[in-house]
């Protein structure tokens, strides 16, 4: 027995450490194939993730479309050509964005912007199209990054009836009849007490001495705002907004654009708290253009919301002021550089002062409507200065134009600056020569060559202000005074205008 039990044993020891090392070199093997099967696994997940971001890349490059889409590029996916678009151009030309694929495109061309798809026209054609369909083909539309900026019931993403209704309720103020009984005068009082303080100091950073004339004069008819008895600096808050206006849209602290949200919501918070003030008095009187917006939110069944009143009031006050100064600024640095206009300007000028019983009276409606040359001026300053160098639109359904098709939903960007500046239709475009609108009829809305006032049903409503405004400035200018530059005035343009040094110039009594 024991002898079996020995061999039994001798059994168990040498079968069993065999039985172990097939065991271990099972799982070696089992091992070995899971990885290897893991490995294939992720080689398919990431051939598959490649090829799908292969073919996202593919359809963002070449967008759907049931016709023909414009010549261009979509750039790189999400990002698009956004870059390209907010890059520092430092002349009046034409974006070179805009130029370059103009030259390799043609007139209208699809790109990307802060990732929405775009098509770009710089044909005076489908432009003129473009404003004549609005409602129609077309509605008013801005990038997400505007829209956040402007707050999403501004007056300009609102449609039909609403909009009809805001423009109306804003040519109260700005509309011509007021302008003849009220703001000409008013607009003069303040350029003639500007210049006289102006004239007084060493030198004036124009953009900034201008920029705060107008706001004052426009905030005070707008919400009776006055800054020798505010507490806080409203405008600080609205210069805040402008440096980022037109910037790259990255909200992170310390960006142009963070600053501009950071201002905006500054000044809703002024504007809120005017609001409530005023809500809260029903037997306060009419003063300002505020109190007949409160009136409007008082009725019984209102059309406006207290959203709406407030994006509106934010939206007029800057419109109001800085793209008036903008222009106005670049205007008085081109009549330093063409001393015949001013020459011209001034026998103009001075012949309206002679006819006058009291030659320091202030300017009156007539003699402003009179001012036949310094309107041509004015003309040729915005027609450079292009405020605006992009008008947006949206397509509400497929539309077929120039052999193209723009997609519904797309957006359409007309672009002023490629018709103001194009040669075919401005002779030697970037010079300054106000004698090119001679004898050619008054321009009253936008035409297929002149858009610095937009065009179609929204057609800037305070342009007739803007005009007398820099009417009666180069009045009390030119009659006035005489100026130099001190230093600055260079210009650049992410796409908007600034003058990132200034333009300083001495003012002194004319002989």
């Amino acid at each position: 027995m024991q002898p079996y039990l020995q061999l039994a044993s001798l059994r168990l020891a040498t079968t069993i450490p065999l039985s172990r090392k097939l065991y271990t070199a099972k799982l070696l093997v089992t091992s070995e194939a899971m990885d290897s099967m893991a490995y294939i696994a992720l080689c398919a997940a990431a051939l598959a993730t490649l090829v799908a971001l292969l073919r996202w890349a593919y359809r963002w490059s070449h967008p759907k479309s049931k016709g023909r889409l414009p010549p261009g590029s979509m750039g790189i996916p999400l990002l698009g050509e956004t870059v390209q678009f907010f890059a520092p151009n430092p002349t009046c030309d034409v974006s070179p964005f805009v130029k370059e694929r103009v030259r390799r495109y043609g007139s209208i061309f699809k790109t990307s912007i802060v990732g929405r798809q775009v098509v770009v026209s710089a044909d005076p054609d489908m432009n003129y199209f473009v404003f004549q369909q609005e409602g129609k083909l077309f509605e008013s539309w801005y990038p997400d990054t505007f829209t956040e900026i402007f707050g999403r019931d501004n007056v300009g993403s609102l449609h039909g009836f609403m909009y009809k209704y805001l423009k109306t309720l804003v040519l109260r103020l700005y509309g011509q009849e007021n302008l003849k009984a009220v703001l000409v005068a008013e607009t003069d009082a303040a350029c003639r007490g500007s210049l006289a303080a102006w004239a007084a100091q060493p030198s004036v950073e124009l953009k900034e001495g201008l920029s705060t004339m107008i706001f004052d004069l426009t905030a005070k008819k707008l919400i009776g705002y006055d800054t020798s008895k505010s507490s806080e600096s409203l405008r600080k808050n609205f210069v805040a907004f402008i440096r980022g206006l037109i910037s790259f849209p990255v909200n992170i602290p310390g960006t142009a654009y963070h600053e501009c949200m950071e201002g905006r919501k500054n000044a809703m918070r002024v504007l809120k708290s005017m609001m409530k003030e005023r809500m809260a008095d029903p037997e306060r009187r009419c003063e300002d253009f505020f109190d007949h917006v409160i009136q409007e939110l008082r009725r019984e069944k209102p059309l406006l919301t207290e959203a709406i009143a407030l994006d509106l009031m934010f939206v007029l006050l800057f419109a109001s002021f800085e793209t008036t100064a903008l222009a106005l600024t670049l205007g008085v640095k081109l009549l330093t550089e063409n001393p015949k206009v001013v020459d011209a300007l001034r026998e103009e000028h001075d012949a309206i002062a002679r006819n006058r019983k009291d030659p320091d009276a202030p300017v009156t409606w007539a003699e402003y409507r009179s001012m036949t040359f310094t309107n041509q001026v004015i003309m040729e300053m915005v027609r450079l200065a292009n405020i605006v160098p992009g008008i947006f639109r949206k397509a509400l359904q497929d539309v077929e134009i120039k052999g193209y098709t723009i997609p519904a939903g797309w957006g359409i960007m007309v672009c002023p600056p490629a018709v103001h500046l194009n040669p075919d239709i401005y002779e030697d475009p970037l010079a300054f020569n106000p004698w090119r609108w001679q004898n050619k009829p008054e321009i009253t809305g936008g035409t297929k060559h002149f858009m610095a006032f937009g065009g179609g049903l929204r057609f800037c409503v305070g342009t007739d202000f803007s005009r007398v405004l820099m009417a009666t400035f180069i009045h009390s200018l030119v009659t006035k005074y005489s100026w130099r530059t001190i230093k600055g005035g260079n210009i650049v343009r992410t796409p908007g205008l600034g003058f990132p040094d200034g333009f300083h110039i001495q003012i002194v009594p004319r002989n």
